[in-house]
Order: C-alpha cells, then structure tokens, then sequence
C-alpha cells in the first residue's frame, strides 16, 4: 500500500499540472472506494497529456497492480488494453497482456469469460499487426465460440470482437466478411465517441466494400447510418454519391460520377480493378429497381424495357436475370418465346426515403382501388330483405 502511495507522491511533485488528479485518486485508494477509483482512473487514462511515452505501463505496474483484483475485472481488461498498446515491442505488449489473463483466471471470478475474451482480442490485433494472420485467425475462432456460448455480453466486448475481425478480413481482401463485421461493430459502439479521422476511414471502407463484396445489393442500412455523413465535405465525397447511385439502380447517375471523378477512381486498384464487376451489380440493382417500382399485379416485365434502361443486349439481359436468380435476389420464370420476365418475389431490403416515399403513393393507390371496389359490391348487392 505505501509503494502504490508513494509513487502517486512522486508523480505529483513530477507533474503539478496533474496534482489534483493524483490527490484524488491517493484518496479513493485510502479509502477503498473501488468503484469511484475505478470510475476516476477511467477519466485519468483518457487524458492525452496520460498517454506519452510509458506513462501509463508506470501506473499499472506501480498502482494499478496494488488493487487490480478488487476493482470491476472487465474495466481492469479496459486498462490493461490500452496499457498495452504503449508498448514499443508487440512481443513484450502481448507477454504483459497474457500475464493480465493469468491473473484474471487466478481470481477464480464467475465472470472472468468476458474480460479474458476482450484482453485476447487486443492479442489478436497485436499479432495481425505482426504479420501473424493464422495466430489472429485462431484466436478469432475461439473468440467467436466463447462468444456465441456467452449470455448478457458487455457491448464493449462485442465490439472488440467484431473490430479485430473487421480488420483481419481487410487485411486478407475480404470484402463481403469485413462489411458484415465492421457494421456489426458500429451495432455495439458510439459512433459519437470516435474521432473525426476515424470515422472518415471506416466509412471509406465500408462504402468500398459494400461496393466490390459479392452478394452485397442492399446499401440502404449503411447509407442509414450516421458514420456515412462521414464522407460528406471531404475529398472523397464522390464515393457517398456512387453509392446513392447504386442503392437506387441509377446507371445514368453511376456512369456520370465514373466520368466526373475519374481521377480520383483511378486512385483506387481495388475499384479498377472491379470495373466490370461493379456495372454488373449496378445493372442487377437497375433490374431490382424496376421490379420495385412496379405495381405488384404488373410483375410481367418485357425484356426490352430491361434492355432499355441497362443499355443492354436482350442476351445481356438475360444473363444477368439469370445472375439475379441465381443468388436469390429474386424468383421467377424467363418467357423467351414472349421476350418477358414473371417476377413472384423480390428480396426485401431497407429503403431510402424516397424509395419509401414511392412505397407509400403506391399503398394510397391501393387503399383507393379497394375502396372503389367496396363501393361497387355494395352498389350491386341488392338489400337482403329478412324473410
């Protein structure tokens, strides 16, 4: 207790710009109030001025460690993560943070699943940063069984998991697994608590991603999201408008933002090199809007009118009906001797607003033909007269 004290001592006569900090937390520590000192302790590491050089690998060492057992064990993995991360060496962060894990299994906890499994997700980080993807790849794996076997999940474990895993998928080009993991992350996190540089990255992933991953139609959830507004006022704005574009089928729009930005289009490899991909998915988009904007009774579509507004062959057209019957965007049959399409059903997705808009003038339609319909049958049934 007096080495913990006094190193407390020593770091306010080192830095008196923080003394009230250091006098406040020797006070809670002195009068065993855990959870204020935990509380006050999460304040203090937040604190830039906290976070240079081994400042914080101090703390934990010469405090942290004095009182680590009786505090929240989830908040302690909280400290030792960001502990760890001012580490110069990944091996000697990944020695400190399995020596964190020794610790929580020593405690014997009922709950110690959850702050095991978030301290091995930041082990999972330092190894991908290594280079070590079949290591992150494995803990991953185990993470994901762990998790799945769990009940009552602090959000902050989530997201450390679904983060870890977002990014090894980037690293691996994965375009279809980063997007499901990198949103479901944003499920289980603030966007308000990211910062601005932050935000504006994960968004540019994202919308590429959403862009090139196979089998993503629907970008109505991302463009729903907060952390998209991202992209707005900066140099590459253009890709928030390419996505409107796709999430509408508008190839018109599409065509124009590819001409516009080209430069900055050409700047990306991965975009490049998906050419032919992306107006593939823009054409199938096209296709699901056309279906869409139909009453559903007019579900018979001339294959022409399809060519029409793909600017495609009737040959094209088909190819890519069938692509779209293929992975089940949509069911129906291809009359070739009539040159049409029956389209039974269509996969449901979320809706912008003027998507919903047109929903609605469509649901005011039909409230209106059943009405005319109701006034008609009562007009033609003669009154029952009770005999």
């Amino acid at each position: 207790m007096a080495g913990a004290l006094q190193y407390l001592e020593s770091q306010r006569n080192a830095q008196p710009e923080l003394a009230d900090w250091y006098n406040a937390l020797a006070d809670l520590y002195q009068r065993k109030l855990w959870h204020q000192l935990t509380l006050k302790l999460e304040q203090f590491v937040a604190l830039a001025v906290v976070q240079a050089g081994d400042a914080l690998i101090q703390l934990y060492h010469n405090f942290i460690t004095d009182f680590e057992t009786k505090i929240n064990l989830l908040k302690l993995a909280h400290f030792a993560v960001v502990v760890s991360r001012q580490y110069s060496e990944k091996e000697a962060a990944i020695s400190y943070l399995e020596g964190v894990i020794e610790k929580l299994h020593a405690t014997k906890d009922l709950r110690i699943e959850e702050p095991i499994l978030y301290v091995k997700m930041q082990i999972a980080a330092f190894n991908l940063e290594k280079g070590n993807k079949k290591e992150c790849k494995k803990l991953l794996e185990e993470g994901k069984a762990t998790l799945d076997s769990m009940t009552d999940v602090d959000p902050s474990v989530h997201a450390s998991y679904y983060w870890i895993s977002s990014q090894y998928h980037k690293s691996c080009q994965e375009f279809a697994e980063f997007y499901k993991s990198a949103l479901l992350y944003l499920a289980y996190t603030t966007v308000d608590s990211l910062s601005e540089a932050f935000k504006l990255d994960l968004a540019f992933d994202l919308s590429l991603s959403a862009l090139l991953g196979d089998n993503i139609y629907n970008f109505g959830e991302l463009l729903a999201h907060p952390i998209i507004n991202s992209l707005l006022g900066t140099k590459v704005e253009w890709l928030y408008h390419i996505l409107q574009a796709f999430n509408t089928g508008n190839l018109i729009r599409y065509q124009e933002l590819c001409h516009v930005h080209n430069a900055a289009l050409s700047a990306q490899p991965a975009l490049v090199e998906n050419e032919k991909k992306l107006l593939e998915k823009i054409n199938i988009l096209c296709l699901m809007e056309i279906i869409f904007s139909r009453p559903s009774e007019d579900r018979t579509i001339p294959l022409s009118i399809i060519a029409e507004r793909t600017r495609l062959s009737i040959e094209d057209v088909e190819y890519l009906l069938m692509k779209s019957l293929s992975v089940h965007l949509i069911e129906g049959i291809i009359d070739q001797v009539e040159g049409t399409i029956h389209v039974s059903w269509v996969q449901p997705r979320v809706l912008g607003i003027l998507q919903i808009k047109s929903l609605r003038d469509r649901l005011d339609a039909w409230i209106g033909k059943v009405h005319t319909t109701l006034l008609s049958v009562e007009a033609e049934t003669p009154d029952l007269v009770a005999s």
